[in-house]
């Protein structure tokens, strides 16, 4: 039984480890800091505590255990839910919004990252009961690697090339480069265009960045991400100031319209590159049979 409560200690301690490297808040502000972070953090310790407890149950052949992760899924799958209807919530108040791409993918990490938690310390009890503690110290620490390799994934940089482009206009027509974004009636709204908007073109560097680039939950996280870090230049009830991306058709670049408060356009593509492929959005065409 001692070595049971050890057991039980480290994978609990190792998976509250686990949850504390996974939960970062940045410059989206998600989780909100401090109650946000407290919400995650609590269902952590929770999951954490399930996943060691599980472990000396199913050892002791006490096999209700499993009615008790049945139900933690159960409950992290509320935790997506909860995030979704909040940033459903919030969203309607976004000057640029997230979408619902967006929306679903960061419920989906969270959800997921619960998860983690739960096998994190499931495998550091049962290499601390089965080798001892140093096994599970090992253990513990090789499935914190594993974590952050599920905390990393693809960026709009490692799919598209991203460059400046030309912000022009013809008449009434307003392109970026040879991409056609809008036409601008009001001659007002010109003179803002030409004064404060930016352009960048996106060129993906193959067949699975220009599917991936041309879903519009890809495109608005994008915009919505660059407004967030470096301000957009309007406000309600302006629709003709509202950033775009445009395709062309003919070979898949996207034209990227920006009206940001701070025009700088390294940082904008910085920022670009830096932006999370949504999880339910990347395509990977090149993998099926007909195109090999």
């Amino acid at each position: 039984m001692e070595n049971y409560t050890a057991a039980v200690i480290m994978g609990v301690v190792v998976g509250i480890i686990s949850r504390i490297l996974m939960l970062r808040t940045d410059y989206r502000s998600y989780p909100t800091y401090p109650h946000g972070q407290v919400i995650h953090l609590a269902l952590g310790v929770i999951a954490a505590g399930l996943g060691s407890v599980a472990v000396p149950a199913f050892m002791e052949e006490d096999f209700t255990a499993v009615t008790f992760l049945g139900l933690a899924a159960s409950q992290f799958r509320d935790v997506r839910n909860m995030e979704r209807n909040t940033l459903q919530q919030l969203d309607q108040m976004e000057l640029v919004p997230r979408g619902t791409a967006y929306i679903e993918g960061i419920a989906m990490v969270f959800e997921g990252r619960n998860y983690l938690v739960m096998l994190t310390s499931i495998l550091t009890t049962a290499g601390t009961i089965l080798w001892g503690w140093k096994w599970g110290i090992v253990i513990g620490l090789a499935t914190l690697l594993i974590d952050k390799i599920f905390m990393s994934g693809k960026n709009v940089g490692d799919i598209a090339e991203v460059k400046e482009g030309t912000i022009r206009m013809e008449g009434q027509h307003l392109y970026v480069d040879d991409i056609y974004i809008m036409n601008v009636g009001l001659e007002d709204t010109r003179k803002k265009i030409q004064k404060q908007a930016m352009g960048m073109i996106l060129t993906p560097k193959n067949a699975n960045g220009v599917v991936t680039l041309g879903n519009l939950g890809q495109r608005q996280a994008v915009l919505h991400d660059v407004a967030t870090v470096l301000g957009v230049f309007r406000d309600a009830g302006e629709p003709s100031l509202v950033p775009l991306i445009k395709r062309s058709l003919d070979d898949g670049r996207l034209g990227v319209f920006l009206l940001p408060q701070l025009r700088d356009a390294e940082k904008i593509k910085a920022t670009i590159k830096r932006v999370p492929v949504l999880e339910s959005i990347y395509r990977k065409p090149l993998e099926a049979k007909v195109n090999k």
